[in-house]
């Protein structure tokens, strides 16, 4: 195994050599000098201890790392946590944080890494490399086959990511959406705590958007979302949120909290903000680096509008435009209703009004009369 210095996760390279079966006991001879702990000669503590055991140790410092680094950092103590460190309860039990590989320390070692997570049953490793695969490479058959193992284990980020695809066609003709496996996808989603979900879930029962229509229905759900929203930013920001809450008008104190029934939620809980899924950040840290791949009609291709999200369109037109001033488009109506609260719902105004600013200097009436009929024509 070799260690490679300030790569993240690619400080150990992945290989097949130095395997280690489930359940095999280490037999050393008396004076092998193989351990690294402990030095000298003969067998000490360390070296008598079963690899079940040490493995067990492993697993548990897998599952309370920090990031890839703190990992990789354990198994480089020595040579048989290094070979240990390979072991498929430890890669299967590995945090959402150690398996968090970052864009730019993205290498064959990384890759290599979340396979064998992925392969040993690590749910989170399964839906970062299927969102990887998906998106950043294009390759739509192994990218939906791990998010659909990750989903099928209840993983909540991978039944939404799922349902977004399935409502959007993504990888597939514009005929390609499925409405009602969308809507089911969210409704599982949701009953495992996924907020975005339960949004989403709710706007499209408002709609009857692949579900039965049901105005009062929908918005009960989209009042359990603001809700749930409300409850987490106060919970994670404290006074701190508290104090801005109250600045904000929006919902002081003692009067009502009109943002639980707003379709987009409490500003303030979206100013507060909350930290993107580390394959969000993956996807953004990939797209801002490199552009979207060349190709027939690929400089058409956007990425969602709302910064933290990273999703690319795979086709023409894939993603909804605001319907307002069009200028920006968005993968979900989640997605819409974040970046409303922190930047669009300032920035958003409608066509109309550019074309009458475009149009008056020039004395242009035609142009004036087609913005009058556009403004006429809005919702």
């Amino acid at each position: 195994m070799v260690a490679k210095r300030g790569a993240g996760a690619c400080a150990l390279s992945w290989d097949e050599e130095g395997e280690v079966s489930r359940g095999e006991k280490r037999r050393r001879a008396d004076g092998d000098g193989s351990s690294d702990v402990g030095g000298g000669g003969g067998m000490g503590a360390f070296d008598a201890l079963h690899d079940e055991l040490v493995v067990s140790i492993l697993a548990d410092v897998a599952a309370s790392a920090g990031s890839p680094a703190d990992l990789a950092a354990a198994m480089l103590t020595c040579r048989r946590f290094r070979e240990l460190g390979k072991h498929g309860l430890v890669l299967a039990r590995a945090s959402p944080s150690a398996v968090a590989v970052r864009a730019a320390a993205w290498c064959d070692d990384a890759h290599r890494f979340l396979v064998r997570c992925a392969e040993a049953g690590n749910v989170e490793a399964s839906y970062l490399l299927g969102m990887i695969m998906f998106y950043c490479f294009e390759n739509r058959k192994l990218g939906a086959e791990l998010l659909g193992a990750a989903a099928r284990r209840g993983h909540g980020e991978a039944l939404y990511s799922m349902a977004i695809i399935q409502f959007n066609g993504s990888g597939l003709p514009k005929d390609g959406r499925n409405l009602q496996a969308g809507a089911q996808l969210c409704a599982r989603a949701a009953s495992r705590g996924h907020n975005d979900a339960l949004r989403e879930l709710g706007h499209c029962v408002s709609d009857g958007y692949g579900v039965r229509r049901s105005l009062s229905g929908g918005r009960r759900l989209l009042i359990q979302a603001n809700f749930r929203e409300l409850c987490a930013a106060v919970a994670n920001g404290g006074a701190r949120f508290a104090a801005a809450l109250g600045r904000s008008g929006e919902c002081k104190p003692p009067g009502p909290h009109m943002c639980l029934l707003s379709d987009y939620g409490c500003h303030v809980a979206g100013a507060a903000g909350r930290r993107a899924h580390a394959a969000n950040a993956f996807l953004a840290g990939w797209y801002a680096s490199r552009p979207l791949a060349s190709g027939a009609g690929a400089a058409a291709l956007r990425m969602c509008s709302q910064p933290t999200c990273g999703r690319p369109e795979t086709r023409k037109h894939e993603f909804r435009r605001c319907s307002v001033c069009s200028g920006v488009i968005y993968c979900s109506r989640a997605c819409q209703a974040l970046h409303w609260k922190v930047a669009h719902k300032s920035a958003c105004v409608p066509m109309a009004h550019w074309l009458v600013a475009a149009n008056a200097g020039a004395g242009n009436a035609v142009g004036a009369a087609a913005a009058a009929a556009a403004q006429m024509a809005m919702p």
